[in-house]
């Protein structure tokens, strides 16, 4: 747990950088910023930030692009919500702006230098002074939003995020009146309307304010916590690697001691829990609230109730797991509720486990985790649920294979694509243990109203420590989607998603089904078998949809379609990770060369 606040932490040093392109600034250019804005200064408090960072006397770690780009973001917004909590007012007026360019960028200086965010993040250099549906003021957003939703956002809102369960409903309300208020479409991120019932709960709905630790973690996705350690500190750096190295290993040693010890009792209470649960009688349901973790966690009437007793109306999804429910909380916000079929009172202890995992997950490319119900009725019928955040705009099949919706734009599909990427590349190298997740497909792509893709379905992975690979007797992929040395000897690795990814990828640049069509002999045609054989003979381009209704940069496009064949390509060590796959389509690093393919494959 103490490592996994540390890296949270490390993630906060993203803040620090500069809003606008920030491509070999000159000393002399800066001091002449510097210059001309010093009779508009910054109303924004930027001190703040640079406290912050100063109070944690912790190195800089090597970011990635997306992880840069969103903690940027987010960084905006608790500025903004900061501002106007003390005027008011939601936009900068455009005569401030260089001002708070070049602070930025001044403090960005002895950081992250020469971070370019215009071109890394598609923000716009006039992001804090567009306005989102003509609000500028408080009183604005007052008028737009009935007032029984701002009383509902500050019942919801007003109280200490720190804690799951008031995080979640806060941010379920928000996320209502965003989807009521302010569903605009993809204005290429000139305003940020996404974030204006973040940016105004933070600022009045909550009491505790934008800068509280829990209100920042939670509505931001920013973690303060700060380090013990003084600023101002004199020592040497080598007596600081030396010191903390001794004290690092001796902490080691403390926290696997301690970890020891509560795995004995973990391991002896749920025992107990496991007793507990089979003694139940006939005609009685009991409700497992016994096993730790931090999620919500629903009765089964709740859960009853807010599926009108799981109504056949209310089927939202159908998997091999069970059903997918559209539910109503007693708070009034809506939910993803997946009800798992052929449970067992035996597996508790490995789902409540998963539970705990999915919960600590959190990214802007994840569907998240609302809670879970664990009950045993009538005569045996055990019941496990996930209630997940409900997306509102379908899946990404839906999109691309189903009539009644428009075809999507390059630009949308490239965003849809760099989603995906970003959050797989977060399960596999962002979270320890790493998640694979093991079933990735379009239909497990869910879209919000911007068209931000959301992955599905990742609390169904297994969880494996860094670089374990081994043998499983169960293949959860689907066909098409499945990796070769997954779907023919059940070996389990990061790669297996990789494939599945490029797989996606195919499916999103050619608008054709991971499986093409079957031959006469009942053998499946593959989508990356007919896309290998595309680039094979030099067509590169005949891989992208023909009727898109706006096409990109043909190099653009050509880009992404190598990337998604060398991910789905049969050979394991020939594909390459998440995080370089994300690197690629952020940045022009040069594509690996495409090995050929086994003919026997």
């Amino acid at each position: 747990m103490k490592t996994l606040l540390i890296s949270q932490f490390l993630l906060l040093l993203g803040l620090v950088l500069p809003l606008t392109n920030s491509k070999a600034i000159s000393h002399e250019n800066f001091h002449r910023k510097l210059g001309s804005a010093a009779n508009s200064p910054c109303p924004l408090n930027i001190d703040l930030i640079q406290k912050l960072i100063t109070q944690n006397d912790i190195p800089l770690p090597l970011l990635d692009i997306a992880t840069k780009c969103q903690y940027v973001l987010q960084g905006i917004r608790l500025l903004r919500s900061d501002y106007l909590r003390t005027t008011g007012l939601f936009s900068l007026s455009p005569d401030v702006l260089d001002a708070c360019w070049v602070s930025y960028v001044n403090l960005v200086d002895r950081f992250i230098p020469r971070f370019d965010i215009k071109s890394k993040c598609g923000l716009k250099t006039n992001f804090m002074s567009q306005t989102c549906k003509n609000i500028t003021t408080k009183s604005d957003f007052e008028t737009l939003v009935s007032g029984d939703e701002l009383q509902q956002m500050k019942g919801s809102c007003d109280q200490s995020l720190k804690k799951n369960s008031g995080c979640n409903s806060c941010v379920d309300r928000l996320s209502r009146v965003r989807t009521s208020y302010f569903r605009v479409s993809n204005d290429g991120n000139v305003s940020d309307c996404n974030g204006y019932p973040f940016i105004y709960a933070a600022a009045f709905s909550n009491r505790f304010g934008p800068t509280d630790m829990g209100t920042a973690k939670c509505l931001f996705l920013l973690d303060f916590s700060p380090s013990n350690k003084k600023s101002g500190d004199p020592k040497p750096v080598m007596w600081g690697i030396v010191t903390g190295s001794f004290y690092g290993f001796i902490g080691a040693l403390v926290v696997v001691w301690f970890l020891w010890i509560w795995n004995k009792k973990w391991k002896r209470k749920n025992k107990e829990n496991l007793a507990q649960i089979e003694e139940v009688s006939s005609g009685e349901m009991e409700i497992s609230g016994r096993i730790s973790t931090s999620s919500i966690k629903f009765s089964f009437e709740e859960i009853q109730k807010a599926t009108r007793n799981f109504a056949r109306e209310n089927i939202i999804g159908m998997g091999g797991y069970g059903n997918v429910y559209k539910g109503m909380l007693q708070d009034g916000s809506e939910v993803a509720l997946k009800r798992f079929k052929n449970c067992s009172a035996a597996g508790d202890q490995v789902f409540a486990h998963e539970v705990e995992v999915i919960a600590s997950v959190r990214h802007v490319n994840l569907v998240s985790l609302r809670g879970y119900c664990i009950a045993t009725v009538y005569k045996g019928d055990h019941r496990r649920i996930l209630a997940c955040e409900l997306v509102q705009n379908g899946s990404l099949y839906d999109h691309l294979f189903q009539p009644k919706f428009k075809k999507l734009s390059w630009s949308i599909r490239q965003k849809i694509a760099l989603g995906v990427a970003r959050g797989l590349a977060y399960l596999h190298h962002g979270v320890q243990p790493a998640i694979i997740h093991r079933d990735i497909k379009v239909s497990n792509v869910l879209l919000d109203e911007a068209f931000e893709a959301k992955l599905a379905d990742f609390g169904l992975a297994k969880f494996t420590p860094e670089g374990q690979t081994h043998v499983s007797t169960r293949v959860a992929g689907t066909l098409g989607y499945a990796a070769p040395e997954y779907a023919l000897y059940g070996q389990i690795s990061q790669k297996i998603d990789v494939y599945s990814f490029g797989v996606v990828l195919l499916e999103l640049l050619s608008g054709k089904k991971a499986v093409i069509e079957f031959n006469d002999e009942n053998r499946p045609l593959l989508l990356s078998d007919w896309a290998w054989s595309q680039v094979r003979e030099g067509r590169v381009l005949d891989v992208i949809d023909e009727c898109m209704p706006e096409l990109g940069p043909p190099e653009v496009m050509e880009k992404y379609a190598l990337v998604a064949v060398l991910a789905s390509h049969p050979v394991v060590n020939a594909r390459p990770s998440m995080d370089q796959i994300v690197k690629i389509l952020e940045n022009d690093i040069p594509i690996p060369t495409i090995p050929d393919r086994p003919l026997l494959l």
